[in-house]
C-alpha cells in the first residue's frame, strides 16, 4: 500500500477555500463523502475534529496531515488540498497552513495506517516538494508534482 495507489487525481484539489480550520475539514469531509458512498460526511468530520482535539495535526512549515480511523472505510483513503490562502492551523510552528493531506484509515489498520502517515510526512517535510506543490497552477500540476515527490521518496 502505497500513497501514490490511494491517492487518484481527483481527490487532489487545488486553490480549495480556506477560512478555518474547521471549514477545511468540513470541505474535506463532504468531497469525500460525495465520492465514497460507504462514507458519511458529518462521521468523517467528527473524526478528523476528534484527532485534531488530541493535538494540532499541523507539522510546520505551512503543512497539515490531518488523519483519522474510520469503521466505514474499507480501504485506506487519501486527499490532498492546496488552499488558496493559508489558514490557522494551529501547527506546532505557529505558522499558517496551505497544503493539506487528509489519510482517512480503515478502524483496524494500524500497521499500514502508521507506514502511510510516515510517508506523507516524509514528502510533505522536504522544502523543495513543498515549494514546487505551492507553485503549481493547475490541479493536474499540483497531482503531477506530488506523485512525483511520493516516487522520490520511495
Amino acid at each position: 500500500m502505497t500513497l501514490e495507489t490511494i491517492l487518484p487525481p481527483e481527490r487532489t484539489l487545488f486553490g480549495v477555500p480556506g477560512g478555518s480550520k474547521k471549514r477545511v475539514l468540513e470541505f474535506f469531509s463532504t468531497f469525500i463523502a460525495q465520492n465514497t458512498p460507504s462514507l458519511d460526511s458529518q462521521e468523517v468530520f467528527s473524526r478528523l475534529i476528534g484527532r485534531e482535539r488530541l493535538g494540532s495535526t499541523g507539522i510546520g512549515n505551512g503543512v497539515a496531515i490531518p488523519h483519522a480511523r474510520s469503521p466505514h472505510c474499507k480501504a485506506p483513503i487519501a486527499g490532498f488540498l492546496k488552499l488558496a490562502e493559508p489558514v490557522d492551523f494551529d501547527a506546532i510552528d505557529g505558522e499558517p497552513v496551505d497544503l493539506v493531506f487528509v489519510l482517512l484509515v480503515p478502524e483496524e489498520a494500524d500497521d499500514a495506517h502508521l507506514a502511510l502517515l510516515a510517508q506523507v510526512a516524509g514528502v510533505m517535510n522536504d522544502g523543495e516538494t513543498r515549494t514546487v506543490l505551492r507553485r503549481s497552477e493547475s490541479q493536474r500540476e499540483l497531482h503531477e508534482r506530488l506523485i512525483e515527490a511520493i516516487r522520490r521518496q520511495g
